[in-house]
């Protein structure tokens, strides 16, 4: 059974095929895109197979991925998830992302606290990691913030809109996660 988080404002959720609309339009925006190493979306095709393979990816565990709302409201305002999960390794990598209007509120904290607590206790994990674009200053502040430490630098690793990044690798080990 895909496993349900509460914090005391948000609430992550399994994705499913009626969320279509606001994957849509959440990974379609630039914005949100900047950073993240994704091709904006084009079409509910291409979302339905994008849900299809997180349900998929779950039941192989091999990555999970909620969708984020506010407590009392319908529509998500953003994604967060594990990928690279490896139980044999006891390691996996997060990744987020909400809609504009919803940055700088304290949602995308208490989404990645909130995960990060049921990858420590629920998956088992003894490290999480992060690989966030150097220009990324709000996901840096957020994960040292969380705890998250500094590994080092991937020259060119990823790319948006053809332009190739640095990006930095961060990382947490269950030893030292304040949860």
């Amino acid at each position: 059974m895909f496993p349900e988080l509460e914090t005391r404002r948000l609430r992550l959720r399994e994705i499913v095929e009626n969320d279509v609309d606001e994957i849509l339009k959440c990974f379609s925006d630039e914005d949100v895109l900047r950073y993240y190493g994704q091709k904006t979306l084009e079409s509910i095709v291409q979302v339905k197979q994008i849900i299809k393979n997180f349900s998929r990816g779950y039941e192989e565990k091999q990555l999970i991925k909620w969708g984020i709302q506010l407590k009392g409201k319908e529509k998500l305002v953003g994604t967060i998830g594990f990928q690279e999960w490896s139980s044999e390794h006891k390691k996996a990598n997060v990744s987020y992302a909400l809609f504009p209007e919803y940055w700088n509120k304290g949602y995308a904290t208490g989404a990645v606290h909130e995960a990060i607590s049921y990858g420590f206790n629920g998956l088992h994990l003894k490290r999480i990691g992060a690989v966030v674009f150097t220009q990324n200053s709000g996901s840096i502040t957020l994960l040292s913030k969380l705890g998250f430490k500094k590994e080092g630098t991937l020259r060119e690793y990823m790319y948006q809109n053809g332009i190739p990044f640095d990006t930095y690798v961060y990382s947490l080990l269950r030893g030292e996660a304040k949860i």
